[in-house]
């Protein structure tokens, strides 16, 4: 069955913006929720089904509070690698959850393998790149040099959130190219690997 131009638009469209809030999630894990309650409250997003919830002002709130914690806690050296046990995990699920709530027109098996796959796997990535970079400074560093890896995280969640949901077909095509080069580094990091344990 054909779809008409205009939903097949707006299919791209929220997977677009499902994809790039993911993306957003992989930096930092509560930003990209703060910036769709934000959005969804001054009518700027629409969320799908029992979704709606986010786009509420205790939502708001939460999504506010939980945001600042985040953002301090990543500022602490040693306890940003800490919460990387914790941001991994809690990553994926938010980038499922980010892609469920806004990708609509599409039946409910869709929607949850969409979710999964490109949002849960872009969260994923995006996340399994910044714990490597933040590994490294760790090392190199002493741990601190991980503040300029913090800012530069935080800077990349807000603007992917707000990317994706102002411009979300630029958003993913970003995100593409970013996902293209954290899988290029981590084959290079791991053909490294292997090099050095054959010597």
């Amino acid at each position: 069955m054909e779809l008409e131009p205009a939903l097949a638009l707006s299919i791209l469209l929220s997977i677009a913006l499902g994809v790039g809030l993911s993306a957003a999630a992989g930096f930092r894990v509560f930003v990209p929720f703060l910036v769709m309650s934000a959005a969804s409250l001054t009518g700027h997003l629409s969320l799908t089904g029992g979704w709606s919830w986010i786009g509420t002002y205790p939502a708001l709130v939460v999504f506010a509070v939980a945001t600042v914690l985040e953002v301090i806690a990543y500022y602490v050296p040693w306890l940003d690698n800490a919460l990387d046990l914790i941001a991994t995990p809690a990553a994926v699920v938010a980038g499922i959850v980010l892609t469920a709530s806004v990708v609509s027109d599409v039946s409910p098996l869709l929607r949850w393998t969409l979710a999964i796959i490109a949002g849960g796997g872009t969260a994923a990535v995006v996340q399994t790149g910044t714990v490597l970079l933040r590994g490294l400074s760790s090392t190199t560093t002493l741990g601190f040099g991980n503040f300029t890896v913090s800012t530069a995280e935080l800077a990349g969640s807000v603007l992917t959130s707000v990317l994706a949901v102002v411009i979300p077909l630029l958003a993913l095509v970003l995100v593409v190219i970013l996902l293209i080069w954290i899988v290029r580094r981590l084959r290079s990091v791991r053909k490294r690997l292997h090099a050095r344990k054959q010597s």
